[in-house]
């Protein structure tokens, strides 16, 4: 159970003196996690208005991206989407957050030890250089592998596992945490990770079923398969911790959630089965529980590679594995009707299962052979252009935070607590800043007019 537990990111236990350098992981990843997705929240919006939606979403350029530009002007927000039934400006500020999403996933691999510097330039290069080439590849009309006919819904090839894949090689250039954080760095408060898992769970429903781009039938089926999935995901998971360790783990529920979601993202609203409605769903969330919990729990155990590489909150594991089991799945199970009315292409996007029912079984096994395309296509893109960012940005400021401030913390990087006690926020030299007065003027200014 600790490997699991030791991966959702929460700091690490007391050792046993009140020495600051030595207790300050306690309270520093939930910090950490927030200031680096604020940031990538506010740059990815900037830079997706300023030229990266019209790169993924606009006028082909090459078969794998499209020409950049401003997405504000008045005409070309009012007029009608690329793809879907509704306006270009609800496009590009609902694939904005799929983007935003993308960057904050990242992030969760690289806590405790990357300089925040280079995640300011980080942010706005692989948007452009990565996330872009890959929405654009599988998602705009004119992509690549759109044309050829890979599946993928809501993202589990374009967000899942390009962040998964992404966040892996860019842990590796970055290098592990302290050896303390990594051995034990259980997690900082379960009740408040419940909290965010249900928030989390609960926004998967705009997640998906916003993705048909349109209030149908189609978006509730989306819907009700995404919240079937995941729930059958997380019983599964649970189940497993169980099983072979003999106790349930709340964040082992939470990690089973999160690979239900991640897994039934590429196949959403395609992936039943004539037989039984909810069979397609029931089947993947049997799959995302077990499968991702295998990596983690045991495969992670047995490759040095994945033992190497110091992936704060395996989202290898929770997002690629998931992600790429969702597409695979995808070309297994999915519904071609239901395809259709999604992507609106006949005689297409036959999985195997139909296939080998209709008497077409090479059509399907060919849908199958496209969405491993897609996984090949998505893994080489973002190990090669994560690799180039990184070394390019460590040519400019260094990747890693120093040896020293990697030992006393990010308090130093920061001057801020995240839990500070009365007082406790201003023994930091720069907690002035971005304060209208100190603790002293406060005592002045609230200080009784008649005192002598």
């Amino acid at each position: 159970m600790a490997t699991h537990c030791g991966n959702l990111g929460g700091p690490a236990k007391h050792t046993g003196t009140t020495d600051p350098i030595w207790s300050h992981g306690e309270k520093e990843v939930g910090r950490e996690l927030s200031l680096y997705g604020l940031y990538a929240f506010a740059a990815v919006l900037v830079c997706w208005v300023g030229w990266a939606y019209r790169m993924a979403f606009g006028d082909k350029m090459v078969f794998f991206w499209s020409k950049p530009a401003v997405a504000l002007n008045e005409k070309y927000l009012l007029d009608q989407a690329v793809i879907g039934s509704f306006g270009t400006a609800s496009m590009v500020y609902f694939q904005f957050f799929f983007a935003a999403i993308t960057m904050i996933l990242i992030a969760g691999a690289l806590l405790g030890r990357m300089n925040f510097r280079a995640w300011i330039l980080f942010v706005p290069l692989w948007l452009t250089f990565s996330y872009t080439i890959g929405a654009y590849s599988i998602w705009c009309p004119d992509g690549w592998l759109a044309k050829l006919g890979v599946i993928d819904f809501a993202g589990g090839f374009v967000i899942h596992l390009a962040s998964g894949v992404a966040g892996f090689i860019a842990a590796h250039w970055v290098g592990p945490r302290e050896g303390k954080d990594r051995e034990n760095f259980p997690p900082n408060n379960i009740l408040v990770a419940l909290a965010g898992a249900g928030l989390l769970w609960m926004g998967w429903t705009g997640f998906d079923g916003g993705a048909p781009y349109a209030a149908s039938n189609l978006a509730s089926l989306a819907v009700l398969n995404t919240h079937v999935c995941t729930a059958t995901s997380l019983l599964t998971w649970l189940t497993l911790d169980m099983f072979f360790f003999r106790r349930p783990s709340i964040v082992g529920a939470i990690q089973g959630m999160k690979t239900g979601l991640v897994c039934i993202t590429p196949a959403a609203v395609i992936n039943l089965l004539r037989t039984c409605a909810m069979l397609g769903s029931n089947t993947m969330g049997l799959l995302s529980g077990s499968i991702p919990w295998y990596t983690m729990m045991a495969l992670h155990k047995m490759i040095k590679l994945l033992q190497y590489v110091d992936d704060t909150m395996a989202i290898i594991h929770t997002h690629a594995v998931a992600g790429s089991l969702g597409g695979i799945l995808a070309g297994m199970i999915s519904v071609p009707k239901l395809c259709r009315l999604f992507y609106a292409v006949p005689d297409k996007y036959i999985s195997v299962a139909y296939g080998l029912q209709m008497g077409r079984a090479s059509a399907g096994f060919h849908q199958l052979q496209i969405q491993l395309i897609g996984i090949v296509f998505i893994i080489i893109l973002n190990i090669v252009m994560t690799s180039l960012i990184c070394w390019i940005i460590s040519l400019i400021v260094p990747l890693r935070l120093s040896e020293e401030e990697l030992v006393i913390g990010d308090d130093a990087v920061h001057g801020e607590e995240a839990y500070a006690l009365w007082g406790e926020g201003r023994r930091f030299d720069n907690a002035k800043v971005n304060s209208v007065y100190d603790m002293s003027e406060y005592l002045d200014a609230h200080s009784s007019p008649f005192q002598v």
